[in-house]
């Protein structure tokens, strides 16, 4: 018998909607973002150790990579939900979140972005940008030199009122109970388990901040080359011992308070050769070597 036009649902396959549903792709986990003042614990990428540390006037040159593509949604370091289109990077060390005036030294352009993650993992590189910042930096080849310059005031106001702050911190800090008793001990008392503790309204949760303008200025192209620097060291005979090591040469202190005896490896003009000597200095046991731009 033939069946009836539109009665098709009844000649179904048995088990076929359960063998399509088995088909489906798992749906991934709902990310959560959290904003909050992150210093972090000491981290390693490709054989490099590096130590968060909270600086209020960093100011460093080297190379900068741009993000690299991912589908995958991700939260930053600081909590925030990833946005390629944001004016952001990832900084090795600095506090997050903190602003940053960024230069790019061979076109002269300048932008500030928030840093609120962790990266880049290249050896030897000191940023990484988003796709949009690298964009306002006009950046044509990768890795570019780079000066990055904190803003103090703007980074000091994170870390005085995000979530995990230092002064957040000391202000959640637990109080003990205060009793309140009358001197006349005849007097009404107050009822068990009264204290003098106030209640406070619940905060909201902040999952995100402002986003940055895309703002570009043109400043001077200054690029320059490349050097190792193999470490710094309060005194000249230690910085001699570390040179030898790393065949490069002793610089004397620049002056000021805790200025040291640096050692640095060049100059270099190829990237590759930078980053050939910085791999030589490493595996010499000198950890704390990293590419500028003089």
């Amino acid at each position: 018998m033939t069946p009836a036009r539109g009665s098709a649902s009844r000649w179904a396959v048995p088990g076929l909607v359960t063998i399509l549903a088995g088909c489906q792709h798992p749906q991934p986990a709902a990310l959560s973002p959290r904003l909050h003042y992150e210093v972090g614990a000491p981290w390693v990428a490709n054989g490099v150790w590096h130590y968060p540390h909270q600086d209020f006037a960093y100011r460093e040159t080297g190379l900068a990579v741009i993000d690299a593509p991912s589908k995958t949604p991700r939260l930053t370091a600081d909590g925030e939900l990833y946005n390629p289109m944001a004016m952001a990077g990832a900084h090795p060390t600095l506090q997050l979140p903190v602003m940053v005036s960024v230069r790019n030294l061979e076109n002269g352009r300048q932008i500030e972005i928030r840093l609120n993650d962790r990266g880049p993992a290249n050896r030897g590189r000191l940023l990484s940008l988003t796709p949009q910042a690298a964009s306002a930096l006009a950046i044509v080849r990768e890795p570019v030199q780079v000066e990055i310059t904190e803003l103090e005031g703007p980074s000091r106001t994170y870390a005085e009122t995000l979530p995990g702050g230092p002064l957040l911190d000391m202000q959640a800090a637990p109080v003990g109970d205060v009793r309140q008793e009358s001197l006349d001990s005849s007097g009404p008392r107050p009822p068990a388990g009264a204290t003098g503790r106030t209640t406070e309204t619940a905060q909201p949760v902040t999952t995100t901040l402002p986003a940055l303008p895309v703002t570009v200025t043109q400043a001077w192209a200054t690029p320059g080359s490349l050097w190792v620097e193999a470490g710094q060291f309060t005194g000249r005979r230690y910085a001699a011992l570390a040179a030898q090591r790393a065949g490069g040469t002793v610089w004397p202190p620049s002056g000021g308070s805790g200025s040291a005896w640096t050692v640095r490896v060049g100059p270099f003009v190829r990237v590759e050769d930078a980053d050939a000597a910085l791999d030589r200095a490493l595996a010499d046991g000198l950890t704390g070597a990293h590419i500028i731009v003089e």
